[in-house]
């Protein structure tokens, strides 16, 4: 049970504490209700590219990490299509150092022409790195717009190509600022061995009289039902040929999300899941496997994924995938199976919660999606969950006409 206290400024700032007596450090995680899904599809890749800015310096401070590293903190942040997460950690006793930052650059983040081509060129060359010179690097800018046809969930995290990237314009980053880095569309965790009175002054001190701003409406086109098996192979430079099948799932909010991922464990979690112990164990056609969900706050995606051992034909790999796949549609799994998965998911919750940074991070996602008391829920969820449950979801889930399947195939 992770134990928090909630208050919510007059400017809409939602500030979660959870007291940890356990570390000397604290924890300032910043969540924004923005992600890749938020942008226009002739602008892709801002939200990452403002988790760069974000760093650019403000009005005030030009270099935002050193006065953090001089209190003997350091900071981090992540994009996804769902939402921009900031972190500082830091000695406790220097935790308004860290609030002190998160709100400046909440209100006067600083537009430069300077830190625009700085962090355009980074991310530029992130886009290169990460997703263009890689092996399997570009597997999510091509299987997204497979699966997805209508949501934004269309285009990866980085945007869709470098040219959307280079042609930002100091208007459309200030824009982009307006809308969605709002205190109303924020909210703020502090964990760490405090007090909770001094927490909601010091709060108060830093981010009391930054504006309101407008809660941005999201008007999301939702993803229709897919109702075709959607195929597409691509030839690459890669070590090996590789697969991707992607099943439509419910979203992080939606009924049925976690039993999709307890059928996802059962599918691929491990060398005890069926996918593995069936094509790997047992044929040696793979030299990995694995299944998991995305996590998506809309509609989601159930994955297999892995790459074929030399000289076994991918078609061969997908008639067993198949069977696998078919085998839990036709005949329920026993309770020891079922049972050994709910294991597994209640000890990654335990570990996953050790941190405070993990607490904080999963207390304002928590939050985003409506009660942040929904951390300590997870494992009832899961509990609830029955064989037949698994069954009945698997025939919803895994058929052809609800999946996307990506081939690369190796040139050699």
């Amino acid at each position: 049970m992770i134990h928090y206290e909630k208050f919510i400024l007059e400017n809409g700032l939602r500030v979660l504490f959870h007291h940890d007596p356990n570390t000397p450090m604290a924890v300032v995680n910043t969540l924004y209700d923005v992600g890749a899904r938020d942008e226009d599809s002739s602008r892709t890749g801002f939200a990452h590219l403002f988790e760069h800015l974000m760093f650019g310096g403000s009005v005030n401070i030009p270099d935002f990490d050193a006065p953090l590293q001089r209190a003997g903190g350091e900071s981090n942040a992540f994009t996804s299509n769902d939402i921009t997460n900031y972190y500082n950690s830091l000695p406790a006793n220097n935790l308004e150092t860290a609030l002190w930052l998160e709100s400046d650059r909440m209100l006067s983040l600083a537009f430069t022409p300077q830190s625009l081509e700085v962090q355009r060129s980074v991310v530029i060359e992130e886009f290169k790195q990460r997703y263009l010179n890689q092996p399997y690097g570009d597997v999510w800018l091509e299987f997204r717009p497979l699966a997805f046809k209508e949501h934004t969930y269309q285009w990866a995290t980085i945007g869709k190509n470098i040219q959307q990237i280079e042609e930002a314009t100091m208007e459309d980053v200030k824009a982009f600022f307006n809308k969605f880095y709002t205190p109303s569309n924020a909210i703020l965790c502090v964990a760490g061995n405090l007090k909770l009175e001094e927490v909601k002054t010091a709060v108060q001190k830093w981010f009391g009289d930054i504006p309101r701003g407008q809660h941005p409406e999201r008007n999301l086109t939702p993803e229709p039902a897919q109702k075709e098996y959607r195929v597409k192979t691509i030839s690459r430079k890669v070590p090996s040929d590789a697969f991707y099948y992607g099943f439509k799932m419910p979203g992080r909010t939606e009924d049925g999300y976690y039993t999709a991922d307890l059928l996802s464990d059962v599918l691929g979690r491990g060398q005890s899941s069926r996918l593995y112990v069936r094509l790997k164990k047992e044929l040696d056609l793979v030299a990995d496997i694995n299944a998991y969900v995305l996590g998506a706050h809309d509609t989601g995606l159930l994955m297999i994924s892995g790459k074929v051992n030399d000289g076994v034909d991918l078609d061969r790999v997908d008639n067993e995938i198949w069977k696998v796949v078919g085998a839990l549609r036709d005949i329920e799994i026993t309770a020891i199976e079922h049972q050994k998965n709910v294991n597994k998911v209640r000890t990654t919750k335990v570990f996953s919660e050790q941190g405070v940074l993990n607490k904080a991070m999963g207390l304002c996602l928590h939050e985003l999606f409506g009660d942040a008391n929904g951390i300590n829920l997870e494992s009832e969820h899961y509990d609830a969950i029955t064989p037949s449950a698994i069954r009945e979801s698997a025939n919803k889930m895994l058929h052809q006409e609800n999946c996307s399947r990506m081939f690369i195939k190796a040139i050699k």
